[in-house]
C-alpha cells in the first residue's frame, strides 16, 4: 500500500449554505472488502475522504451469519498513531492484545484500544458463537491520535452499553459512544474533541446534527433518509459543510451513526495499520512487524498477519 497523507483536502471547499444539498462537501458509498475471511463494508478511507475530524477509518461488519459466513478471524496484528472503536449491534467478538487483556464485546459496548507506540491484538468470533451460530453486525473505526499521544503507552479500556447516556427525543433514540454531543458526554477516554453517536430514526423523524465541530458527518447502517435533496440509503455516508445548519429526516425507520471532531493538528499518513505524523515512523513500525519486534498476544501466540508486500 503507498503511503499517503490520510488528511488531504479532496472536496470542494466548504458551502456557506443552510440545510440542504449544499450543505454536503461529500457523498461516500462503502466499498466492499474481505476482514479475516469476512466481507465487510470500507467507508473510510475513501480516494473521496480521507478523514472526518480524527476518524480515518470505518469498517462496517455484516450483517452476516456466522456458519453461513465465515466466523471472523482477524489474526494478532499491530498498530501504531491510533486508537481502534468497535462497537457491535449483534453478535460478539473476542478481543486478546499485547497487553494481556482479553475481552469479549458484545452489542452496546465500546472497546477503546489506544495503541500509541505499539500494541498488537486479534479479533475473533469466540467458540460459543462459532458452534451455536451467531449473527455478527457492527463498526470499527480508527482515530488518529494527537501528536501529544502518538507515541503515548498503548492501553485498551472496556466500557460496558449500560455506562454510555442515551435518550430519547422526538422520535429518536440517541446514544453517545464516545465524545460529547445533545448535552450528554460519554465515559470512554478519548484524547481530542470529538463526538461519536448511535441514532435510531422513527419514519418521518428529524435530527439535527451536533454544532460546534469543524467536521461532521453521518453513516447510514439501515433504512433510508434525506437531507434536502441528497438521499442516502444503508451504506451511504454524507460529509457536511463546517458551517451548515443539517438536519437530517428518516424515510423510514433508519439507524445512522454521526461522527466528527476538530481537525488533527497536522498532516497524517497511513500505511498499512500504521498512522503516523512521520514517513519515517511508519517505516520503522514496518521493520519492527516484520523482524518480529512488537511482543506476542497471550493466547494467540501463534498466528499473525504478514506485512504486505
Amino acid at each position: 500500500m503507498s503511503v499517503r497523507p490520510v488528511n488531504e483536502p479532496a472536496c470542494p471547499e466548504p458551502s456557506a449554505a443552510g440545510d440542504g444539498k449544499t450543505a454536503i462537501e461529500t457523498v461516500i458509498d462503502a466499498r466492499a472488502r474481505d476482514l479475516g475471511g469476512v466481507a465487510i463494508r470500507r467507508v473510510l478511507p475513501s480516494s473521496a475522504r480521507r478523514m472526518v475530524g480524527p476518524f480515518t477509518f470505518l469498517d462496517q461488519m455484516g450483517p452476516l451469519i456466522v456458519g453461513e459466513s465465515p466466523a471472523l478471524d482477524v489474526r494478532p496484528h499491530p498498530h501504531i498513531g491510533l486508537a481502534t472503536v468497535t462497537y457491535l449491534f449483534e453478535g460478539e467478538i473476542l478481543h486478546r492484545d499485547s497487553l494481556g487483556f482479553e475481552q469479549p464485546i458484545r452489542p452496546g459496548d465500546i472497546n477503546w484500544m489506544t495503541a500509541g507506540r505499539g500494541i498488537v491484538h486479534s479479533e475473533r468470533t469466540p467458540p460459543g458463537q462459532r458452534r451455536n451460530g451467531s449473527r455478527l453486525y457492527g463498526l470499527q473505526l480508527w482515530v488518529a491520535l494527537p501528536l501529544a499521544h502518538e507515541e503515548t503507552d498503548p492501553s485498551f479500556h472496556h466500557y460496558p452499553g449500560s455506562t454510555l447516556p442515551a435518550r430519547e427525543q422526538a422520535g429518536v433514540r440517541l446514544r453517545v459512544l464516545a465524545g460529547s454531543a445533545y448535552d450528554m458526554t460519554s465515559p470512554v477516554q478519548v484524547l481530542s474533541p470529538l463526538f461519536y453517536v448511535d441514532a435510531a430514526m422513527s419514519p418521518g423523524s428529524e435530527l439535527a446534527l451536533p454544532t460546534g465541530h469543524d467536521e461532521r458527518a453521518a453513516y447510514v447502517i439501515e433504512g433510508a433518509l434525506r437531507c434536502g435533496g441528497e438521499r442516502a440509503e444503508a451504506g451511504r455516508m454524507l460529509v457536511f459543510s463546517k458551517e451548515a445548519q443539517v438536519v437530517l429526516t428518516a424515510e423510514a425507520a433508519t439507524r445512522v451513526v454521526l461522527l466528527g471532531g476538530a481537525p488533527l493538528d497536522g498532516k497524517r499518513y497511513i500505511d498499512w495499520n500504521f498512522v503516523s505524523s512521520s514517513k519515517d515512523r511508519l517505516d520503522q513500525a514496518k521493520r519492527d512487524w516484520r523482524q518480529g519486534r512488537f511482543p506476542k498476544v497471550p493466547g494467540d501466540e501463534h498466528e499473525f498477519i504478514p506485512l504486505p508486500e
